[in-house]
């Protein structure tokens, strides 16, 4: 039978970061307070959360790099919301965004966790953002949670 390992939804004395960007801050703030919620829900203490908020998605991999690489955190949650407009300004964003944030986790060691909307529409954004298939947030802090206590064990 082969070792296997998992992580467990217990925050501990873990600390945990949380970058969020405040570009369509009526969806980030939906999922930051659904992030600090489920950290309550789970058992973590207040004091072992900071948040970092940058302008927007774009600024999010160098913020959640400065936070991962000053070894403070067991995981780092990076939240935004991009929603499609008329240019290719979306694609851009999304692309480098997505590529900067695994590139944080990949080469820090700090489990960086994708908690960025992108969607079509505004109505995606919000539904995604609570109002009818769960919260990204939520998930982005178990996830969080989760590989925090992962990384521990291995």
């Amino acid at each position: 039978m082969p070792q296997e390992h998992t992580g467990q939804l217990t925050p501990g004395d873990h600390k945990i970061a949380i970058a969020v960007g405040r570009f369509n801050e009526f969806i980030t703030e939906h999922l930051l307070t659904a992030c600090l919620d489920t950290w309550q829900q789970l058992g973590g203490k207040d004091e072992n959360v900071t948040v970092a908020r940058v302008p927007g998605s774009f600024e999010l991999p160098v913020t959640s790099l400065k936070l991962a690489e000053s070894g403070d955190y067991a995981a780092v949650v990076c939240l935004g919301c991009v929603i499609r407009g008329d240019t290719d300004h979306y694609d851009h964003v999304v692309e480098q965004t997505a590529k900067g944030i695994k590139d944080v986790g990949v080469n820090t060691g700090v489990p960086t966790i994708f908690g960025v909307l992108t969607c079509d529409t505004l109505e995606q954004a919000i539904h995604r953002a609570g109002a009818k298939m769960g919260n990204a947030g939520r998930s982005a802090m178990m996830t969080a949670v989760e590989m925090a206590n992962l990384m521990q064990k291995l």
